[in-house]
């Protein structure tokens, strides 16, 4: 595979550069800081946070009722600022990171720092105030959150990268968002012991959005392969990505019973994981190697349910059996 940063500039980059705004330029700052905010917050997404939190909420009231059986109010707001923080911050940097690869993907080629809706400055900028925040929130939880914090960014940087030295980036994403529960459930106890329910959790969610992540790199497979993008459908094809993805998914779903049963939970647990079992088969069946048309629904419509679901049945579980106390 070749490399995808050319060795000479060519129109992509050249698309790049045009707007990116030097320092002496005049122009610079002109737009309102609300424009600017606004226009940073659709470059990361920041709706799609909803996606990561019902697994960290799924960790920390699970923690919650194995120690005290009451919620602890300020540590799920912590969470939610660290997970949020932490995420933002990832977006930020892949955007960054990748801004002349999307410029050379029809796909990607509207993308804010492409488009010149937000300047790279102002991406940085968000970036660091969404990794400080992070920080403090991290270090208002407990030291040991506060310790283990960098280790939880290291993934989020080298991600991105990914794509430019293996044909498995989507692994190093699925180590990112493994952290999620494992950090919401320290975050409640401050210690490693007995830690052993967030780490199959978090492996479970980290195979489940790995494995999405190869359904949806299946969409740039072909210009993967002419830009020098390293990643598993554009070096093995679509249908044994798509293969991989059920592999994974059918693993996820191991694990999550795993951890159902380790944990305890009841009844309405595996009422959600057959739910769950559903969700992963429509995924499944709505994207083919020969129409990836699907792509997008399979995203909206079956991750953010599988997460819904398992934290809705999981707390109706804590709720009645465990007696989980406001």
């Amino acid at each position: 595979m070749t490399s995808p940063k050319p060795s000479t500039p060519d129109s992509a980059d050249l698309a790049v550069a045009a707007v990116e705004p030097s320092a002496s330029d005049p122009n610079v700052g002109a737009t309102t800081a609300p424009s600017r905010a606004k226009a940073f917050l659709r470059l990361v997404a920041i709706e799609h946070s909803v996606f990561a939190l019902p697994f960290a909420y799924l960790a920390a009231l699970t923690a919650m009722a194995l120690h005290g059986g009451r919620v602890r109010w300020l540590d799920l707001l912590l969470i939610t600022v660290a997970m949020v923080g932490a995420r933002t911050f990832a977006m930020a940097a892949n955007r960054i990171i990748d801004r002349r690869i999307d410029a050379r993907n029809p796909r990607t080629a509207g993308r804010e720092l492409v488009t010149g809706a937000v300047s790279v400055r102002t991406a940085w900028t968000g970036a660091a105030v969404a990794l400080v925040v992070f920080g403090a929130a991290a270090a208002a939880l407990n030291p040991l959150c506060l310790l283990l914090s960098p280790l939880a960014v290291v993934p989020l940087v080298v991600y991105p990268y990914g794509k430019r030295f293996t044909n498995w980036p989507h692994a190093i994403l699925a180590l990112a968002q493994a952290v999620g529960p494992v950090g919401a459930w320290l975050a409640v106890t401050g210690s490693l012991d007995g830690s052993g329910p967030a780490f199959l959790l978090g492996a479970a969610v980290g195979l489940w959005i790995g494995g999405f992540d190869l359904i949806y790199a299946c969409q740039d497979a072909e210009v993967d392969r002419q830009i020098g993008v390293r990643s598993v459908p554009a070096r093995y094809g679509l249908r044994f990505a798509l293969h991989a993805s059920t592999l994974a998914h059918v693993v996820t779903f191991g694990l999550f019973g795993w951890f159902g049963a380790l944990v305890g939970f009841g009844w309405p647990w595996w009422i959600g994981l057959a739910l769950t079992a559903l969700a992963f088969g429509y995924q499944h069946i709505v994207v083919t190697p020969t129409d990836l048309s699907r792509v997008n629904r399979a995203f909206f419509t079956a991750n953010g349910f599988v997460g819904i679901a398992l934290f809705f049945f999981a707390l109706v579980d804590l709720v009645l059996r465990v007696g989980l106390r406001p």
